[in-house]
This record gives structure tokens, sequence and C-alpha cells, in this order.
């Protein structure tokens, strides 16, 4: 069993001052794998009051210095890649897929932000007066545990180009991949204070960094139900806030599209990270007339997906998370049947053969109405829906009739119809004929999928706060 018993503040490994213990749990059977103490409020003073003291001075850092700072993260997160991937598979239930996806672009983060460090920028001149953008203060960063180390990595890679201080609060579930990730940070020998982390609870640690006068901005990643909260009490002492929340992303596919490469991609999409992905293709539009087609083929692909342990490379989707995730989406899938949708494939209970485990059957339901509750609300686990349409017009208004606005999907022959029918879609980003990614490109929502962007040159400016010197 494995034991965490320490925090990360002012450049030095310490025992925290809070006292409660928090079982880790194996998700692919339940068994108890180590345990974690929970840092507490005074810990958390302790960690902002160590950024604020080194905010001083490395607010004042060169571009030049920051990006070494940058390279130094970069190589020592690298270095730890095989701990990364082996340590989210166990606690997590990452698949070997995913996992192994996932770190490979973890130094893109890095080398993303030098990148724009070297454009960016900071100090400009409008008519007889300096423009200048300069470091926000102390950020607190909270991460949710389903992409622990890679939100926490890209908000991280920001802050430094920025020249901000950071206190982290991972998630505590993903207490031994935070353990891997202060030991990278300590080894990229950092000026002392300019990271801290302290794993604790939202209601202890969380409420304390958003209530905290110390702190100037947060960067949240999690559940629109959780940011609001945070907005809430950030509101009091006037906290910049960037907010990355939840998401029920359309995938829209257009009369012309080829189904059966599109069907498949879609399929294989909305089960990304084992369907617990805000950025998932949930929502799958397709021309009623071709709905029996389309039906036919993600049936099809349904029965080639490959549910089961995380650690063999050929698995498709693992488990969720804990128990209670396990049990909400459950609680959907049952909601669904309830409510007249039909059940493709897949459905209630574990598959066979995994039972010890929070294993979820690769379920589709079809005929959905976007006036369900399956599909309006953010299930989190391999659960789609296939939404039929009449026209082009009614899947645009299917699309957009949502509370959330993260992402969104298009796939057709024609591009510059796809081009068009993106520029009616309110999501942050829209990707066109499969799944695309680039960590120069802005990531954020629209609506109740968050406030502000993330990622490159867009991300970086939240980061700063703009000064005008007229003389």
């Amino acid at each position: 069993m494995k034991t965490v018993n320490q925090i990360y503040i002012n450049g030095e490994f310490v025992t925290p001052y809070g006292t409660e213990i928090y079982d880790l749990i194996n998700p692919s059977n339940n068994e108890k794998i180590g345990e974690v103490t929970l840092a507490d409020a005074i810990d958390t003073k302790n960690a902002i009051a160590a950024a604020k003291a080194a905010f001083r001075t490395f607010s004042k850092s060169s571009i030049s210095e920051r990006i070494g700072y940058l390279t130094k993260l970069k190589i020592a997160i690298e270095k730890r890649k095989q701990d990364f991937i082996s340590t989210m598979i166990e606690e997590y239930g990452g698949t070997h897929q995913f996992v192994t996806m996932s770190n490979e672009h973890t130094g893109s983060w890095f080398d993303s932000m030098i990148e724009v460090l070297k454009n960016f920028e900071f100090e400009r001149t409008i008519n007889a007066a300096s423009v200048r953008l300069q470091p926000v203060g102390v950020v607190a960063i909270i991460t949710p545990w389903n992409a622990s180390n890679s939100s926490v990595t890209s908000k991280v890679a920001t802050a430094i180009a920025a020249g901000c201080t950071v206190v982290i609060k991972p998630s505590e579930m993903s207490a031994l991949q935070t353990n891997v990730l202060m030991e990278a940070f300590h080894d990229a020998g950092l000026p002392k204070g300019v990271i801290n982390v302290v794993t604790g609870l939202g209601n202890v640690v969380g409420t304390e960094l958003t209530e905290n006068p110390g702190v100037t901005k947060i960067s949240f990643t999690g559940s629109t139900a959780v940011g609001k909260s945070i907005a809430k009490r950030a509101a009091d002492t006037m906290k910049r806030v960037t907010l990355e929340l939840g998401g029920k992303s359309p995938n829209i596919i257009l009369d012309d599209a080829d189904l059966d490469a599109a069907i498949p991609m879609a399929v294989y999409g909305a089960y990304m990270n084992s369907g617990q992905a805000c950025i998932a293709p949930t929502r799958l539009l397709v021309p009623q007339h071709k709905l029996d087609q389309v039906n036919a083929i993600a049936k099809a692909t349904a029965a080639r997906i490959v549910v089961g342990l995380p650690q063999h490379p050929d698995t498709n989707i693992g488990p969720m998370v804990s128990v209670k995730q396990f049990d909400r989406v459950q609680h959907y899938i049952k909601t669904g049947i309830e409510e007249g949708a039909t059940l493709l494939t897949g459905g209630l209970g574990k598959p066979e053969g995994l039972e010890d485990g929070n294993f979820v059957k690769a379920t589709i339901f079809t005929n959905v109405s976007n006036d369900m509750t399956i599909a309006q609300q953010e299930i989190f686990g391999p659960v789609l829906c296939i939404i039929p349409y009449q026209t082009e017009e009614e899947a645009i208004e299917i699309a957009n009739d949502t509370p959330y606005g993260l992402a969104a999907y298009i796939t057709s022959a024609d591009r510059e119809r796809a081009i068009r029918v993106a520029s009616e879609i309110d999501a942050g980003r829209v990707c066109i004929n499969g799944f695309s990614h680039d960590p120069f490109v802005p990531f954020g929502g629209f609506k109740q999928s968050g406030i502000g962007r993330e990622y490159g040159a867009y991300g970086l400016q939240p980061y700063l706060e703009i000064k005008a010197v007229l003389s």
C-alpha cells in the first residue's frame, strides 16, 4: 500500500497540519491501494503566503528566465512519463490507450508557452500611452480527477509564462499522480514558493483558496455546479476567474457524410477517456432518413468496443473512477430507459467478468429526443445518445439547445459546408471531420461551460493585468 503524507510548500516537502486520512481505491477492483493525509486551511494559508512572497521577485523575471523555467519543467515532467502512465492506470483506471496518448502530449503545454513568449507583446503603445501587461498575482489552480496531470501542467505552464506563482489543489482522488507531479516540480529547480501543492478537500482547501485575499486569480477545471460555487465565493475579493466546466457536446453528421467512416469514429469519440471527458461528443445528431443505417453501424461498432481492465493495450473503456460515479451513470441509463429512449446496446449492470470493479457497459440510446434528461445533462460515462433531425437548420437548433457550449463536432463531405454550419454553433471549440487538438488554439466554453479561455496567447492573457501609463 502506498502512503502520501507530504505536501509541497515553498520548495520543500512538508508534513501537513491536516490529519484527515483519505483512502485511495483502485477502481478496477475497488481494493484499497493507498492513503493520503489531506491538507487543511492552515496548510493552504501557508502555501498562499509562500506563493505571495515568491511573487515579489518572480513577477519581475525576464522572458528568457521564464523560458528557462518552462524548459526545466518540461524536462522534469517528461522524465516521469512511465510513472505517470502506470499511476494513472492504477489510481484512476485510465486505459493504457488513453493515458499513453495523454502523456505523449504533456510536453506540448510547455513548448507552446515557450513559443508564445517569444512573440507576445507585454508592452504596447497607444498614442502617447504605454500599455503594460503584468502578472496578475498568486494563482489558485484547482483541477479534477479525470485529467489531473494534463490540467495541472497546462495551467502551471501558463502561469509561469505570465510570471505568476501558484498554489495547486488537485483532486484528493489523484493523490498518487499528484505525488509524482510534486517530485517532478521539485526536480525542475524553480525558485522556492513559485509552485506549491496542497492536496485536500474542496470544502476545506478549495474554500480557503477562493476566499483568501492573498489569491488574485483562480483557474478551475471541473463541474459546472462547483464552478458556479467558486465564482460566487471569489466575487467577494474580486478574484479573476477562468472556469472550464461541463459539456454535452453535439456531433453533427450531415447528410453527405460517409457513414461507414463517420459513425465508428463518433462511437469511439463518445467513449474517449471511458466517457469521462467534458469534450466527449455524447450527442450524435444524424439525418432522420438515415437513422436505421446509423443504428446498424453504431451497434456493430459497439460490439467491437472492449470494456476491460485498463492496463490491457486493447481496452477501450476502463472502469468509472469510483462507485459514486458508477452509480451516477447507472442512474442516467435507467432514466433514459424510463423516459422512452430506445436502448440500442449496453444498458444497466456490469459486463460479465468485471463485477468487482466500476465497469459500465458500452451503452447507446437511439431515437433520443433532445429534451430527454440523457440528452440535456452531462452523464460522464460511456453513454451515447443518437438524436435524429429532419433538416440542417434543425440540426443546428438541436445542437444549440443545451445549457452547455464547450465543444462540437461536424462531419461533411463538403468542408466549406461544415465550416458554415460551425459558424452557427454555440461552442468554444468546433472540430470538423475528426478530433483535433492544438495547444496554441484557445479552449473554453460558451454559456454554462465556463468563463474565459485556456491555451496559447488567448490563455495567457487572463493571467495578466493591463496597466496604462500616460505621460
